[in-house]
């Protein structure tokens, strides 16, 4: 699943090629992409005909980007609504330069035909070969966390990601040890902090040297706070490099691989050795999937 440095670099990449165009043509191919959409098919397109695409922003494993219909009223444009993007397992956002009525390509669910100021036109795509994930126009609402102005609605329920503006590293040690579960699931909880899945969590307690299962209320501030600088660090490192892609189900807008599986110290990594010690990495069983560590570096205290 896309986790915080995959939607970043997805993000990122919408900023550079998307923003500010007028969108000129939409096309579903699949309505099951629609599932978070309040309306039909044809809602979610007549909403987004004429609509002028903003600054994309992100929280965790969420994207959106602010809207600004045509003929808004002046409700709308205190709180305008936004194209929310998930990318679930396997969603990939795609720019392409295709006529508006070419044929769908393959796992492609929502063509979205884009007008820059220049008159060029260029495709946003939905792509979704497992349809875990979905797009939505959806209402934005002020932000609990008061990091910033308006989150989408369907998003206000998860807590700050680590590489948000005003992010506080001790508060988040703090709620951490307010937990009596594994470190490892309270660092997956969205409502904890956001945008870490499976693979940052690893590499995390790799870097900071804790066992998966360790109780997270067993952790001193002083070792909580190392956890969570580990999260930002690797979680920084992941998006310089564009992320982590193990196959065709993650690319960044453009269709390139991110190339951070290569620096992976834990994740994925059973029975090679450990970059600091030297002995194997071990894979074990974890909440319905996988835990990967040093069982010598990372000992549970």
């Amino acid at each position: 699943m896309p986790e915080l440095p995959e939607v970043e670099t997805v993000r990122l990449g919408i900023e550079h090629l998307f923003a500010g165009h007028r969108i000129d043509a939409v096309r579903v191919f699949d309505e099951r992409s629609l599932k978070r959409h309040p309306g039909d098919s044809q809602d979610f397109t007549q909403t987004l005909i004429g609509a002028h695409l903003g600054q994309p922003q992100r929280r965790g494993k969420f994207l959106w980007i602010p809207l600004e219909l045509a003929g808004a009223s002046s409700v709308e444009s205190v709180a305008p609504p936004a194209l929310l993007a998930h990318l679930g397992m396997s969603g990939q956002l795609l720019a392409h330069d295709l006529s508006a009525d070419a044929p769908p390509l393959r796992h492609e669910r929502i063509r979205i035909d884009t007008v820059d100021e220049s008159g060029r036109h260029r495709e946003l795509s939905f792509h979704d070969q497992r349809l875990f994930g979905s797009l939505a126009v959806d209402t934005l609402v002020a932000d609990r966390f008061a990091l910033r102005d308006l989150v989408p609605q369907q998003a206000a329920h998860i807590a700050p990601d680590p590489l948000e503006a005003g992010f506080d590293r001790a508060r988040l040690a703090r709620s951490i040890r307010r937990h009596r579960s594994a470190v490892k699931r309270v660092l997956l909880d969205q409502t904890t902090v956001s945008g870490i899945g499976n693979i940052y969590a690893d590499e995390s307690l790799w870097a900071a040297r804790v066992h998966p299962e360790q109780p997270a209320d067993s952790l001193s501030q002083a070792r909580a706070l190392r956890l969570v600088d580990a999260v930002v660090a690797v979680l920084r490192r992941a998006v310089a490099v564009g992320g982590t892609s193990f196959d065709e189900q993650y690319k960044h807008v453009n269709g390139e691989s991110g190339y951070f599986a290569i620096e992976l110290s834990a994740y994925g990594q059973s029975g090679q050795p450990c970059p600091r010690c030297g002995r194997p990495i071990k894979r074990v069983a974890f909440m319905n999937r996988h835990s990967h560590l040093c069982t010598y570096c990372q000992r549970m205290r």
